[in-house]
Formats: C-alpha cells, sequence, structure tokens
C-alpha cells in the first residue's frame, strides 16, 4: 500500500480530526488511480490511518479513521454505529443514515425511506466500494426492499464520476409513503431533487408548525411542501405554495391531497418575481417561509450569494403583517450563520423594519455536525417576527 507525507507544519488541522487534506498539503502526488486506498503520515513518520486518494481532486485524501483493512467489516462496523444513533434519536422510519464524514464515511450519503433507501457516492474510493456498500447495508436492514443511487451531485464532477441515477438493489416503486412528524409523505426516490426529500430541515418544520395557528402562511420554494404541510397541520388558515418547478409542485399537490389539507394553494412562478407582484399588490402575509436551493456552490459564489439572499429577503419582510413571522433559511455552507444574520438585519435597517430573533435552528440531528471539521456545518434557519 502506498505511503504519503503530509508537509511539515502542515498537519495540525488534521491531528485536531479534520478528514480532508488537499493536494498542496502532500509531501508528493503519487501516480495511483483515483479511489485507491493509501496510508496517510505525518512528516515525522506518524501514521495517520487510512484514506481514499484522489490525484485529480482537490481533496486528495479522505481520510477514514481506521488503520485496518477498509472491507465489508469495516463498512458494517460504521453503519452499525450510525444506525445506532439514529435510533437512539427516535429516527428509524425516515432519515439520514449516514452523513459522509459525520459518521466517519467521508463521500458517502444514506437515506432512509421506510423500507427503501437512496444513496448518494461523492468521493471516487466510495464508488469503488458500492457493492461491498449494499451488502453491508442489507446486513443491518435486511427488510429492506430496493437501494437507488442518486448520484446527480455536481461534486461527483470534481472527483472525476459521471452524474446518473440507477437501482442498485430491489425495486423502487414510483411513490414511497412514509411518515414526518405524525404527518404522510410521498416520496418519489426516481423523480426527485437529490437523495429524496429534505429530511435536515425536520426540526424546522416542527417549529413553523407550532407558530402556524390562524396565520396566513406564504410558502416560498416549497419543492415537495414540507413546510406548508406542516403549517396546514399545526392549524394555518390559509396557504400559498411557490416553486418554479412544476414537478415539485405536483408533490407538493399529492401530499396536501394524501393529509386531507384542502386550505393549501400552488402557484408554479420565480419566488422573486411573484414577491414583486405581491408588494405591488400591497399584500400582507403573516408567516412567510424562504427555503431556497444553496446559492454558493463554492467561495467564490459567496458575493453573489449574499447579494441574492439579501434580495428574496428584503421583498420577503416588505410583505410581512405587523406582528408576521419570516422563517429563513440557508443550505449554503459557505455563508456562515453570522453572515446570513447580517445580512437579512441589514435589510430590515434599510426598510425601517424592527425584528426579534424567536428562533435559530440547524440541520436535523441526523445530520450530525462532525467538531473537527466546519464543512460539516451548513445549514442556517431563523425565524424573526416583525414588531
Amino acid at each position: 500500500m502506498e505511503k504519503l507525507f503530509i508537509k511539515r507544519n502542515h498537519d495540525k488541522r488534521i491531528k485536531a480530526g479534520h478528514l480532508w487534506i488537499f493536494s498542496n498539503e502532500l509531501e508528493t502526488i503519487p501516480d495511483l488511480s483515483s479511489g485507491s486506498v493509501v496510508e496517510v503520515y505525518t512528516s515525522n513518520n506518524t501514521n495517520l490511518g487510512l484514506g481514499f486518494y484522489n490525484p485529480n481532486s482537490l481533496i486528495a485524501v479522505r481520510l477514514l479513521k481506521t488503520y485496518s483493512t477498509v472491507n465489508s467489516d469495516f463498512f458494517l462496523d460504521r453503519f452499525i454505529k450510525a444506525y445506532e444513533l439514529r435510533k437512539r434519536l427516535g429516527k428509524t422510519e425516515m432519515c439520514r443514515l449516514v452523513f459522509g464524514e459525520s459518521d466517519l464515511l467521508p463521500g458517502l450519503i444514506v437515506d432512509k425511506y421506510s423500507y427503501y433507501l437512496s444513496t448518494q457516492i461523492l468521493s471516487a474510493g466510495m464508488e469503488k466500494f458500492i457493492d461491498v456498500i449494499i451488502e453491508a447495508l442489507l446486513k443491518i436492514l435486511p427488510e429492506t426492499k430496493g437501494i437507488i443511487a442518486k448520484n446527480n451531485s455536481k461534486l461527483r464532477v470534481l472527483e472525476g464520476l459521471p452524474l446518473e441515477e440507477k437501482v442498485l438493489f430491489g425495486d423502487i416503486p414510483d411513490e414511497i409513503i412514509t411518515i414526518e412528524n405524525g404527518i404522510k409523505l410521498t416520496i418519489s426516490l426516481k423523480h426527485s431533487q437529490k437523495t429524496g426529500y429534505f429530511l435536515d430541515q425536520t426540526e424546522n418544520r416542527k417549529f413553523v408548525k407550532s407558530i402556524s395557528k390562524g396565520l396566513n402562511v406564504l410558502d416560498c420554494y416549497c419543492n415537495q411542501g414540507g413546510f406548508a404541510l406542516h403549517s396546514a397541520k399545526g392549524g394555518a388558515k390559509e396557504i400559498v405554495c411557490i416553486d418554479s418547478s412544476n414537478t415539485a409542485l405536483a408533490q407538493a399537490k399529492r401530499n396536501a391531497e394524501i393529509n386531507n389539507f384542502t386550505n393549501i394553494d400552488f402557484i408554479e412562478s420565480d419566488v422573486p418575481e411573484f414577491l414583486n407582484k405581491e408588494i405591488s399588490r400591497d399584500s400582507k402575509w403573516d408567516l412567510i417561509i424562504l427555503d431556497p436551493p444553496s446559492f454558493a456552490k463554492s467561495k467564490k459564489d459567496v458575493r453573489n450569494a449574499s447579494k441574492g439572499y439579501a434580495k428574496i429577503n428584503r421583498l420577503a419582510l416588505q410583505l410581512l403583517s405587523d406582528g408576521g413571522f419570516l422563517a429563513t433559511s440557508s443550505c449554503s455552507q459557505h455563508i456562515t450563520e453570522e453572515t446570513f444574520y447580517d445580512i437579512i438585519f441589514r435589510e430590515a435597517v434599510k426598510l425601517n423594519i424592527q425584528l426579534r430573533l424567536i428562533n435559530r435552528g440547524s440541520q436535523a440531528p441526523d445530520h450530525p455536525i462532525l467538531a473537527s471539521m466546519p464543512e460539516t456545518k451548513y445549514l442556517k434557519f431563523f425565524v424573526f417576527q416583525k414588531i
């Protein structure tokens, strides 16, 4: 097995538990195939364990925090530990079973929807072990009826991997019915974005449900309707869902139907365009939810992303009724919580609107944050009240 050495004075972050080694931190870049398992050492020959190597990626090595062989036993052990945590959290019906680096399985995502699993591989090393991964998953979840690979993330391109979606095991039905916070959901793994459903917002949706009684609610970037459904369950007066995707709206409508929610309307529209029209009509809403896709895929996008967040929050603030609530989120890892908060605060000041923060949320606990890797913390969620 090839040994790689980290440059002198470049190992402090790695010794503290970070799992990524960048190409400029290695003494040499060997001519090995992408996904090769390598041994990593400090410049003074301290063994840091095994990792997946990719000479074509800025992240040259993804450490696995193991010193033994990477085989079925390795994956089985990691999966058992990951599943034990989810069971302790009370999340077994629908959850993120494996959250990459936070479960010491860098580059691997596994979501569980009842008897079906949705996987996403983001590293060349994990790609080489896909058959072993499936075998290990079926050992801890023998009741699994189907596994699908949702390898549609552009991060795969950076690893030299193709974008693809395919069934890996069993059959995947067109519709899976599951439960979130007492609300029925239909999940279409074949046609949904990313790995199926945005499980990271589960706890934040629960909070929105708690404040929705009697309110007129506008759910922007509604996707499959998760926030709107929770508002309806919480007793909202009326709800309007906005999304530019007809496919997402069709799924949201279906979810409303199976829950017998009749007070939700669905509009296909660009969100800023819709908000501007509402401002021109002098409309007011008691609760506005902003859950946009990531505006910053990399650090170079931060400036434009900040402008994008400022724009949609500025428009939403103008539509809030007195005492109304703005539930706003950012899933852009490169936008810090402090930056996101400041963006909203500055826009409120410009509009002479006084806000108070009543809830600060993050990703659900089945998306744990590895303390040594700030990259695993990405979701920001604030609920402000206009006073």
